[in-house]
């Protein structure tokens, strides 16, 4: 779960996306941005920048992240995921 932050999140935030992107984590965990305000931009730049304009990224890594407005929202988007004795190896 990310909230704003600086150059550390952004680090961070990269860092899990780049695991999930190369498959060094293999289970299908949460990633979460709380703050549609801060994040938006960034992730309209991973769209038209990265996908669009370069092909940098797939459309699938789009889809390693979830976007929400509060940390409730994010809540309940970790309590539904699988537990992790029940993820698929």
């Amino acid at each position: 779960i990310y909230f704003p932050g600086g150059l550390e999140t952004l680090d961070h935030f990269f860092d899990i996306l780049t695991l999930v992107q190369t498959k060094k984590i293999r289970t299908k965990i949460p990633v979460i941005l709380i703050g549609i305000d801060f994040w938006q931009p960034l992730l309209y730049w991973f769209r038209e920048n990265m996908l669009n304009q370069h092909k940098a990224i797939s459309e699938e890594d789009l889809g390693f992240y979830q976007l929400v407005d509060s940390a409730e929202e994010a809540l309940a988007i970790v309590k539904a995921a699988p537990k992790r004795n029940e993820f698929k190896k």
